[in-house]
């Protein structure tokens, strides 16, 4: 597929037996640095929840010319270069619901650091298209405007952008970032929902603690405008900068984790259904 910055490319996964006229929910994931399209398949297992649950997964991809690393270049507003690479995912995705029939009603974006960043700022750019967004250890958007800044962001060393107007129209969203963080500071997350929460004038609720079986515990808070859940707040505790509950040996992935992939389904789902119900746990 063609793009201003020249060829690029995305893959696919779709469930066996689709029927003909059947509209599925699209789940678009985007990799972080030093990944690519098919090790963040291997690393999330994104493909086993949606043969399951019946649903396509979009992997964009961002070729090493754009970026030396595999980053998305969220950053790059300044430039207007994010803004470039967000309409080339967009217009991704609309391909995808044209020549596979995905349900446009029931779309949703998630992502991995660089990955979660460039998918905060499609949900805020084109809130009509999404949902649900789920930003695991990113950095909120419109925190960064260059290289130099976004290494701060990363640090957890700026804040997001004051939200003028009401932004009663942005996805729910749901972040998921590890305490132990090395990489993106773990501040980030709760900028995040903070975030969304002032947009759309919801309030904070009580913390809870969760953890299943071995698993990492993790603390989860929502917030909330009457019984609209507006962000989800998940915090892991011991998790670094990884895909939580992630394959085994795949790097930027921890299989220690609370499942982030069903959390992401399930997240989405709800969202799809009904904007009124809260995420299950996983």
């Amino acid at each position: 597929m063609l793009s201003e910055a020249g060829p690029r490319r995305y893959w696919l996964f779709r469930p066996v037996g689709v029927r003909f006229g059947e509209k599925l929910p699209l789940m678009v994931m985007l990799h972080g640095c030093h990944q690519d399209a098919k090790s963040f398949a291997a690393s999330t297992r994104m493909n086993a929840v949606a043969a399951r649950e019946r649903f396509l997964v979009l992997y964009p991809e961002q070729p090493r010319l754009a970026n030396a690393q595999g980053c998305w270049n969220w950053f790059e507003t300044q430039s207007g270069r994010a803004y470039g690479e967000a309409a080339w995912i967009m217009r991704a995705i609309e391909q995808v619901s044209v020549l596979y029939a995905a349900d446009r009603d029931r779309t949703a974006v998630a992502g991995l650091s660089a990955g979660a960043s460039m998918a905060a700022l499609l949900a805020t750019r084109y809130p009509q298209r999404f949902k649900a967004l789920v930003m695991h250890s990113g950095v909120p958007p419109g925190t960064a405007h260059s290289t130099v800044s976004a290494m701060g962001a990363m640090q957890g060393r700026r804040v997001p952008p004051v939200v003028a107007e009401p932004a009663e129209a942005w996805p729910p969203l749901m972040v998921i970032h590890g305490e132990a963080d090395g990489v993106v500071s773990a501040r980030n997350a709760g900028a995040a929902a903070q975030m969304w929460s002032q947009a759309a004038g919801a309030r904070e609720g009580a913390p809870q603690a969760m953890q299943r079986g071995n698993r990492y515990p993790m603390t989860v808070t929502q917030f909330k405008r009457s019984r609209d859940v507006v962000a989800t707040l998940v915090q892991v505790g011991r998790l670094g900068h990884a895909w939580s509950g992630g394959a085994a040996r795949q790097r930027f992935s921890d299989a220690n984790g609370p499942d982030a992939s069903r959390m992401v389904w399930r997240f989405a789902e709800k969202q799809f259904g009904s904007r009124c119900e809260p995420a299950a746990a996983p």
